[in-house]
């Protein structure tokens, strides 16, 4: 018998993920079907309700349950849902669609995803748009104040970016999903599916599980972060996003070399285990912090490690957002319908010299000018630039894949830093 977190939404693990016979039956009909292009975002969320790491949704939002979600992070059964899991259409392609058709969703690569049998279709108007980017994308950080968020996020937030950029019109309705496309090939070992991750948990007699959300190369700070967790829970699930990611960040092949590298020299692997899901980020910040923690619960996690501007981007939001937001939440009457996964709340954390050690602001009374403060965003751009990685920010093995990375690009993105990331924000 499991010891583990249930599934979200109290149905067990939604899967819509088609297998053997069904499968070969629906790929055939999928053929004879009306094509719809699907984003990359579109894609993975496709993955995830294929998998169960969507569980209980199986299928694209009406437009009451985006509503809902934006505005109270609940669906209409009052399940707690914290983003939207939409499917944008053109007006072309929505004006030939119609409630009770049948449709292939398609990526970008060609590959046939999935069908599915429309619900509904609802305008998205560029004010509709507008309103769920304030809902979802907007923090409190200085990007966020007064009429700065409409001043700098249509040009520098990747998640507005991507809303704003999405199609006249949404489709509704289950879906039956009909590959994962080649993660669990490409990621083979590292690629997992909610129902794997528990397996492992449970052949190692793991109950109370964290989980470390990774987009970045694992410098010593989230080393810090995934100890602190094994000493209070009885494993550590690294888990990475294997999908897309904004120009300048570092592929997931690259990252997974990483953290191969630092389970094997400084870890117990007893405690430590590392797997890899197929999102592209949304930049949501808070929003997307409970996102991380809601599908966690489906992958057997209990605790969700939530550090300093968790899914941040430039300084849309503040420093610990993401970790206040755990304490606003709704709380439905029924239990099955709550987010059970909990934050596991960690203070800023950073190498000082004067402690000797890797600390926080909670347990060192030093000051700025004793500490090397550890950010990705600061590696990736030192690196990018082939500056010097100050001491203690990184292992030295580490470094050396990450300095072989950059050295073989041929075109390097401008990394912009954050207030975070250089510390101006520290007290």
């Amino acid at each position: 018998m499991s010891k583990l977190v249930p599934p979200h939404g109290g149905k067990g693990l939604v899967c819509c993920l088609l297998h053997g016979k069904e499968l070969e039956a629906e790929k055939e009909k999928a053929a004879t079907l009306k094509t719809i292009p699907i984003s990359g975002r579109e894609n993975g969320d496709l993955i995830m309700m294929g998998i169960g790491g969507f569980s209980p949704l199986n299928g694209f939002m009406p437009k009451a349950d985006w509503k809902g979600v934006c505005e109270n992070f609940l669906l209409t059964d009052g399940t707690f849902w914290p983003v939207p899991v939409t499917l944008s259409c053109s007006k072309e392609d929505a004006d030939g669609i119609h409630k009770g058709d049948e449709i292939a969703l398609q990526n970008a690569g060609g590959e046939i995803m999935a069908t599915m049998q429309i619900s509904e279709k609802y305008e998205m108007t560029e004010a509709d748009k507008k309103w769920e980017c304030e809902k979802v994308y907007k923090g409190k950080g200085e990007e966020s104040e007064g009429d700065n968020f409409w001043k700098i996020a249509p040009e520098d937030h990747p998640g507005v970016i991507m809303v704003m950029n999405q199609k006249d019109y949404n489709l509704a309705g289950p879906v039956k999903v009909l590959s994962e496309g080649d993660f669990p090939e490409r990621f083979a070992g590292t690629y997992m599916t909610p129902a794997q991750s528990r397996a492992h948990f449970d052949e190692r007699g793991w109950s109370k599980v964290a989980a470390l959300q990774l987009r970045n190369p694992m410098h010593r700070s989230h080393e810090f972060l995934a100890k602190i967790a094994c000493e209070v829970c009885d494993g550590v699930f690294i888990h990475s996003l294997v999908g897309s990611l904004k120009p300048g960040d570092i592929p997931a092949e690259v990252r997974i070399e990483c953290i191969n590298k630092l389970i094997d020299g400084y870890f117990v692997k007893d405690h430590i285990l590392q797997g890899g899901y197929p999102l592209d980020m949304r930049y949501a910040g808070p929003r997307e912090a409970l996102l991380h923690a809601t599908f966690r619960q489906n992958y057997g996690v209990n605790r969700m490690i939530i550090g300093r501007d968790h899914a941040g981007v430039g300084d849309f939001y503040g420093l610990f957002d993401a970790q206040d937001i755990f304490d606003e939440i709704p709380k439905p009457d029924d239990p099955a319908k709550r987010l059970l996964t909990e934050p596991l709340k960690i203070d800023w954390t950073f190498y000082c010299f004067k402690c000797d050690g890797m600390a926080s602001l909670r347990t060192c009374p030093h000051g700025k000018e004793d500490r090397v403060v550890l950010s990705g965003t600061k590696l990736r751009k030192a690196l990018s630039e082939s500056a010097d990685i100050p001491d203690h920010f990184g292992r030295e093995e580490v470094l050396v894949i990450l300095r072989k990375y950059y050295e073989g690009l041929t075109e390097k993105v401008e990394i912009k830093m954050q207030s975070h990331a250089e510390a101006t924000t520290m007290k």
